[in-house]
């Protein structure tokens, strides 16, 4: 891989030639690993989605965008919206950084619709000469033609005191007629936590103090802050960084996760909640945001990527693509993630079989495609594990099984091609300890989301398996009788 200096990674998509972009722009679409159904950056490096908002009758929907490579360079924000979550519209580039509170990058953030206008809020990373940074917080307003105006000036300019300048991505909302703004920060003692402010305007902004939590001590680091509201209960999502591994917790180099508790009282920042939850078991999975629609779905898209780690597609020009959306439901302490209704749309032509099987692996037949939706029942289980196989070849293979021994489900993608991060292993796994299972997997070209019982757990992680690895057995040692329905997916070139 290329060494990237300072330079290169603090230019903007202006200071880029049109030669520059269309040749790397060829080199990204002959990659092989490029997805048909999930956003997906034109040229290089994809992260945090952000701005994620249902505005004029469409969700809009940004995310971190470094056009020049697949680095961490200077950060812009790229624009997509849709009227059904499925066929996004490529509307260019949102925010470039071009103003002095943003010289060294648009970093994450949130967006809020108020007076018929979507209200984008987000972190403005600068440095000085010394290479010292300051992050202020940011606001553009998007009108109903797509026009997105920079405010002159920062709407928080200035950094509390007892923080360092991991300060950012702020996630604004509206609770009993008051604005409020989480951020995520650092203590100066290296210590992650979650910031609010307050508002009556969106413009002036009161420093409040810390969300108070049992959790805190944890991470140095807490990012993207959300927080949704289900009835009388709160849910805060966050992704803490330098977690410690527990157990099959807590495996990738970052995580994100929820707290669910009472609603948060802004008065004094007292949060009373459960035990810290991940949000997703598999590999790749981070920075979630959520909307709210019209219809009062809760709805969220991650980052199916993780920083820190080099991906096989880096080679290519290009990194990185969001999860499917995913509603959200909270059922008891358990925050529940089900793939859009909308979905459907995508489905084609449909394949149903049904198995019984008794210490054996059998093949799909009639089916050899790359991307497809499954559905999967595995009814009247017995002995040591039953399990599926995706996206088969001679020598690959993406394995999802419950261990029926250890009461555990496992992903393993040891198997799954071309190989990275395997110093954060190869396996993810999590407690299970069900009679039946139901998985729903959607696998594109260089992913598989897999959703159990209807969202009650979810691995999300990115492969890079060979063009004619297209094969799907299911399998058991034991006994079990097997349901399935396999739609090949009417995908947008």
């Amino acid at each position: 891989m290329k060494e990237w200096t300072r330079e290169e990674r603090y230019r903007t998509i202006l200071d880029a030639s049109n030669e520059e972009i269309t040749k790397l722009k060829e080199i990204v679409d002959s990659c092989p690993y490029r997805q048909k159904f999930h956003i997906q950056p034109t040229t290089g490096l994809l992260n945090d989605p952000n701005g994620f908002s249902y505005y004029n009758g469409e969700y809009h929907l940004f995310y971190q965008w470094f056009p020049l490579g697949p680095v961490h360079g200077i950060k812009h924000w790229y624009h997509v919206s849709s009227r059904d979550l499925v066929n996004w519209k490529d509307c260019g580039v949102g925010i470039i950084p071009t103003e002095h509170f943003e010289s060294h990058g648009a970093f994450s953030g949130s967006g809020i619709v108020e007076n018929n206008k979507l209200h984008l809020f987000y972190t403005g990373n600068t440095r000085n000469e010394e290479w010292i940074r300051h992050p202020y917080q940011c606001l553009a307003i998007m009108d109903s033609n797509g026009e997105i105006t920079k405010n002159s000036e920062a709407v928080i300019k200035d950094l509390p005191n007892g923080y360092t300048d991991n300060f950012r991505d702020p996630k604004v909302f509206k609770d009993n007629y008051k604005y409020y703004c989480l951020i995520g920060a650092e203590r100066k003692e290296n210590l992650g936590t979650i910031v609010y402010y307050e508002s009556n305007n969106l413009l002036d902004w009161k420093f409040k103090g810390e969300i108070k939590t049992d959790f805190f001590g944890n991470g140095f680091m807490w990012e993207c802050p959300d927080y949704l509201r289900f009835d009388n209960k709160g849910v805060i999502i966050f992704s803490p960084q330098g977690l410690e591994a527990d157990g099959d917790k807590y495996q990738n180099i970052f995580q994100s996760g929820y707290l669910i508790g009472d609603k948060i009282d802004f008065s004094n920042g007292e949060f009373n909640h459960g035990n810290f939850n991940e949000l997703d078991r598999g590999f790749d999975f981070y920075a979630p945001q959520t909307t709210e629609d019209e219809q009062g779905r809760k709805i969220l898209v991650g980052w199916m990527g993780l920083p820190e780690i080099d991906y096989p597609t880096d080679k290519n020009g290009w990194a990185h693509c969001l999860t499917i959306p995913r509603e959200l439901e909270l059922k008891g302490d358990k925050l529940i993630q089900k793939p859009v209704k909308e979905l459907e749309l995508l489905r084609g032509e449909k394949i149903e079989s049904s198995y019984i099987l008794s210490n054996e692996e059998k093949d799909i037949d009639g089916f050899n495609e790359k991307v497809y939706e499954l559905i999967c029942n595995f009814n009247n289980i017995t002995g040591r594990y039953v399990g599926i196989k995706l996206r088969k070849g001679m020598d690959s293979e993406t394995v999802f099984y419950y261990d029926i021994e250890n009461k555990k489900l496992v992903l393993d993608r040891s198997k799954s091609g071309e190989v990275f991060a395997t110093e954060y292993g190869t396996e993810r796994k999590c407690e299970y300890n069900e009679k039946n299972l139901k998985v729903q997997i959607f696998v594109d070209v260089s992913s598989v989301e897999i959703f159990v019982n209807d969202g009650v757990e979810v691995f999300t992680s990115r492969i890079f398996t060979k063009e004619d690895s297209k094969g799907i057995s299911v399998f058991a040692d034991g006994q079990a009788d097997i349901d399935i329905n396999l739609w090949r997916l009417n995908c947008l070139e």
